[in-house]
């Protein structure tokens, strides 16, 4: 959709915990991501394939834009940075594959879809998957 903005809030995320201790996130910024997570706020506007989609925790703010086919800058969900690429993987859904910059870690891609009045936001690492969804505002 053309100049379509979506607002919401998180009403449910699984296994965001052993998603982080899946990327080698410590005990203690775990317990600390965890808690700020709860209760994220995400906006995305969206004019053709062109999204700008904002992230608000109590902790951090996060901010990304991009074009769907074109490789764009970002930060895996643990803070190292990435080359990303999203393509549609169907009318609804995005699919974003992640590329260290540097160093070793797991594969990690993010998708984002929706699906009614919800969007189903999922981070994945390997084959550890952390599913988060989303109610409009």
């Amino acid at each position: 959709t053309s100049g379509s903005v979506l607002s919401g809030k998180s009403q449910t995320s699984e296994c965001f915990e052993y998603f982080l201790m899946h990327n080698s996130v410590n005990a203690m910024l775990r317990k600390v991501a965890v808690a700020a997570a709860s209760k994220p706020h995400v906006e995305i506007r969206q004019d053709g394939d062109q999204f700008y989609i904002k992230t608000s925790t109590t902790v951090r703010t996060t901010e990304i834009n991009f074009k769907i086919g074109e490789s764009f800058e970002e930060e895996t969900v643990d803070g190292r940075k990435c080359r990303s690429l999203a393509t549609w993987e169907n009318e609804n859904k995005i699919y974003c594959k992640q590329t260290l910059v540097e160093g070793d870690g797991p594969k990690t891609y993010w998708t984002r879809e929706l699906a009614n009045d919800e969007l189903i936001l999922t981070f994945g690492a390997d084959d550890v998957v952390c599913t988060r969804i989303y109610v409009r505002e």
